[in-house]
């Protein structure tokens, strides 16, 4: 088997115990929740991010390990044409021997995906934690045993973590230890939008004004509100950027004035605000997005914009019961909310965001999930044992 540890020197083991974060997401598609709070772990204990599998033209399974803000990234990469029974296999394979390779003894067992538990059910964590981020049963291309591999992780997670308030009020009867953790936002980071003056070059001769959006464009997106904005504002610039994921690119509307800039660094998006007049949720109404939780609504707010947004329940409360996003779902609704913002004088809108922002940080998300775990972890009776050798599986078919 192809590996490279991630071993600490000796005298830089940490005391706490490790994570293992078992996730959909990959570490450099899109920085988000995973790798806001990964990154804070990451500051007192050793984190491995497992990515799903890579396919690809090679004789036999192995992994990679590498390092990227703070946290040693997993990537198992596969033969191209491997089976599902045989990926599940090597995968379980490759779990245990980064375990072992890496002096993991003691460690919490973090999930983004029920479907993770296919090779981790064998092991024996401190503490075994979901963090449901999402519904991924209503995402597009969803495999069928999500539902039932979130029930079964449900009944082993000594807590669970939910992206939003509407996911909790869905789910919190599904475990006794479940709390809302919504997305925060670094507003200090999003701040700086504020005082940019560079624009950068590919918006840079785009007219004013511009109305923006980033984020992943995937099904969740109203192509034919984004189709209807364009079409009865030519004057108005759409500028979209993140990566086309689960759609074919094709379906996206074409227009003189819709701008596809590609996907961005979490870094960059600052320089990007900086140079829009308005930020936009342009959410589908559908069931891919019934329980989202946007952690672009405070970033957005952060970067001192005015927000236009669909009727997503966990932004229309609290932020547009508070009037600090403007709501709107047909296009003549939010063509005319999108009006009324430009025209705004801004700056009391801006002030009580501030004022609402304080009381959110991630570093503050973090903190309260790091108690509910340390309290989980303490109170533990579990031996700690990384693998079961007598559910270890051989590497292969």
């Amino acid at each position: 088997m192809r590996t490279n540890p991630a071993n600490l020197p000796t005298d830089q083991q940490p005391r706490s115990a490790d994570l293992i974060c078992l996730s959909h997401l990959r570490w450099n598609f899109v920085f988000q929740r995973p790798q806001h709070l990964m990154t804070r772990y990451a500051r007192m204990r050793r984190v491995f991010f497992v990515e799903e599998p890579v396919f690809e033209n090679v004789a036999g399974p192995g992994v990679t390990i590498d390092l990227h803000d703070g946290v040693f990234v997993v990537v198992p990469r596969l033969p191209q044409g491997y089976s599902p029974e045989q990926s599940i296999r090597a995968q379980r394979a490759i779990l245990d021997q980064v375990i072992a390779a890496n002096d993991i003894t003691r460690f919490v067992l973090w999930y983004y995906t029920p479907l993770a538990l296919k090779f981790s059910s064998h092991l024996h964590p401190e503490a075994l934690v979901y963090d449901c981020m999402d519904e991924l049963s209503a995402f597009k291309n969803a495999p069928p045993e999500v539902g039932i591999l979130e029930e079964a992780l449900l009944n082993r997670a000594d807590v669970v973590f939910t992206g939003g308030h509407s996911l909790y009020e869905a789910k919190k009867h599904l475990h006794p230890n479940m709390h809302a953790m919504p997305s925060s936002v670094d507003a200090a980071h999003f701040g700086t939008a504020r005082t940019i003056a560079a624009d950068p070059a590919d918006q840079r001769e785009l007219p004013r004004p511009r109305l923006g959006f980033f984020g992943v464009l995937d099904e969740r997106l109203d192509l034919p509100l984004l189709r209807g904005i364009a079409e009865a504002r030519p004057a108005w610039q759409l500028v979209m950027i993140g990566p086309v994921v689960k759609i074919d690119p094709a379906d996206l509307p074409r227009l003189p004035n819709i701008h596809y800039l590609g996907a961005k660094r979490y870094e960059e998006l600052p320089a990007y605000l900086s140079g829009w007049d308005l930020a936009l949720l342009l959410f589908a109404r559908n069931e891919a997005t019934r329980f989202i939780s946007p952690t672009k609504t405070p970033e957005y707010l952060a970067a001192g914009k005015p927000v236009v947004s669909t009727s997503i329940r966990d932004v229309v409360t609290p932020y547009g019961d508070r009037d600090l996003v403007r709501i709107a779902d047909s296009v003549e609704d939010f063509v005319e909310a999108c009006a009324n913002a430009l025209r705004e004088v801004s700056e009391p809108r801006r002030v009580r965001a501030d004022v609402f922002l304080r009381g959110m940080s991630w570093d503050r998300t973090w903190a309260k999930t790091a108690a509910l775990v340390d309290a989980v972890t303490s109170e533990s009776s579990l031996p700690a044992t990384g693998v079961n050798p007598a559910a270890s599986l051989r590497l292969g078919a």
